[in-house]
């Protein structure tokens, strides 16, 4: 039988389970200057955004959702963690992501020792902007450095220098933020392992105490796709991809960094994503923005994708795009999946019993141990970590 969004939502804001194993905001800011040749990620660049969008009038129009997300709650769940993500959050003034923070905090509470973490470009930050943030109430910092090659960057249409992104953290050092992550992206055409090799160094040397690495991914209808089937540049090797994986995993390792998710390494657990994990963990939160996904107990919904479209939704209510009700099978699969990349392994009391059959394999294969009545992921393991969810949901 089928059910609107609003029932469906309803339905599990009253779930008294909501917020019991932490609940998070994620808000989606879609701006960019211009958009870089690999990205897919829903961003609009100036000339993109149609009438009555503008970045000035865009932090009045997210509290406005926030506002509406704490109305659907007999008791909104206190906050633990908030993300901002993009696009490039810190094209807007610090004084409205902060005026964002705030009315998170005024609609639902943000809860003792929240964690509030926001994206930033290197050329779209100074020290006067870093300081705004932390003392608007941000505690964490990510980076996209992406490399500290410059004919990678320009490859990935990046438009900072590599100083920039050094500056940056430094920038945000002295404001106060103890968490600063970098961001770094490898397998790009052209990318050398002496390239991928500083690019770790200069992220170590740094002081940050969160490195993710990423494998670049060519993603249809980008202007990299594009490139690639004009034979501009190679397709990208999965065993160049491997291969720098183990260079950032030993680069990481001796800088005291330890792997606690497959691309993301922290010097120690209060440095970790707590937002991130919260995902991982199938945790619940509410996302606010253009295109910005939601998931609370059985039911998932996202926003209409266009900030036009977006915004005129929401001034008739919930600005949802369409939703989903989770079944049982979503959610096993979904379970395995996250948690099987993380370090502290899958639960192997949750698995189906062909599930349990795999994982004795994977784990004979040398992917996986035992242990502790887990399954944790190898070095080896976490290279083919696709392919092991695979085995384990057959």
């Amino acid at each position: 039988m089928s059910t609107s969004p609003a029932t469906d939502i309803a339905a599990a804001a009253a779930d008294p389970s909501t917020g019991t194993a932490g609940f998070g905001f994620y808000v989606h800011v879609p701006f960019c200057v211009s958009r870089c040749g690999y990205c897919d990620f829903n961003t609009y660049t100036a000339s993109e955004l149609g009438a009555g969008v503008s970045r000035d009038t865009y932090a009045a129009i997210v509290r406005s959702e926030v506002r509406a997300a704490a109305a659907r709650f007999d008791k909104p769940p206190k906050v633990d963690t908030v993300f901002f993500g993009g696009g490039t959050p810190t094209l807007l003034p610090a004084a409205d992501l902060a005026a964002i923070l705030a009315e998170i905090d005024r609609a639902f509470g943000l809860a003792d020792g929240y964690e509030a973490t926001t994206e930033a470009n290197p050329e779209s930050v100074d020290a006067d902007y870093l300081a705004e943030l932390h003392d608007g109430g941000f505690t964490r910092l990510s980076i996209g450095m992406q490399s500290t090659a410059s004919h990678v960057l320009k490859v990935l249409d990046r438009e900072h220098s590599p100083q920039k992104a050094l500056d940056a953290v430094a920038h945000a050092r002295r404001a106060g933020f103890e968490h600063v992550s970098l961001d770094l992206i490898y397998g790009t055409p052209g990318e050398r392992a002496a390239d991928f090799a500083d690019s770790l160094a200069a992220a170590v040397d740094t002081g940050v105490d969160h490195v993710s690495a990423y494998a670049l991914i060519v993603e249809d209808g980008t202007a990299l796709a594009r490139r690639i089937r004009a034979g501009q540049v190679p397709q990208p090797s999965d065993d160049v991809a491997a291969d720098r994986y183990l260079a950032a995993e030993a680069a990481l390792a001796a800088a005291g960094f330890s792997w606690y998710e497959v691309s993301n390494w922290a010097k120690d657990d209060a440095a970790r994503c707590r937002h991130n994990l919260l995902y991982w963990e199938g945790g619940h939160w509410w996302g606010a923005g253009p295109g910005a996904h939601s998931h609370l107990p059985g039911v998932r919904w996202w926003n209409h994708k266009h900030p036009s479209t977006y915004g005129t939704a929401l001034a008739q209510g919930l600005p949802v795009a369409g939703h989903e009700r989770l079944t049982a099978d979503d959610r096993y699969l979904e379970r395995v999946l996250l948690l099987t990349r993380l370090a502290g392994g899958l639960p192997l009391a949750e698995l189906r019993p062909a599930g349990a059959a795999a994982a004795e394999r994977v784990a004979a294969e040398g992917l996986a141990e035992l242990r502790d009545g887990r399954l944790v992921l190898t070095l080896r393991g976490r290279l083919l970590a696709d392919a092991v969810v695979r085995d384990l949901t057959a």
